[in-house]
């Protein structure tokens, strides 16, 4: 989930995730930002986002924190 996009950012628009029905309110979410401060981090888990990724992207990065939010069987 991009954190900086127009109109709902992407720590509301997972907000609003979590507040849905089962099963849609489960879906593994990764914030995606170039902020990496750790108050970012602190917000992508605060609203209900179970990962965290900084731009610019780093392959390993994006693996292990897939690897870790969707467990190493569903890649």
């Amino acid at each position: 989930m991009d954190v900086q996009m127009p109109v709902m950012n992407g720590y509301e628009a997972t907000a609003a995730i979590r507040r849905e029905s089962y099963p849609l309110c489960k879906i593994p979410i990764v914030a995606m930002t170039a902020n990496a401060f750790d108050e970012d981090r602190r917000a992508a888990s605060e609203c209900g986002m179970n990962g965290f990724i900084s731009k610019p992207l780093d392959l390993n990065e994006l693996i292990g924190v897939l690897s870790s939010v969707l467990g190493e069987s569903n890649l």
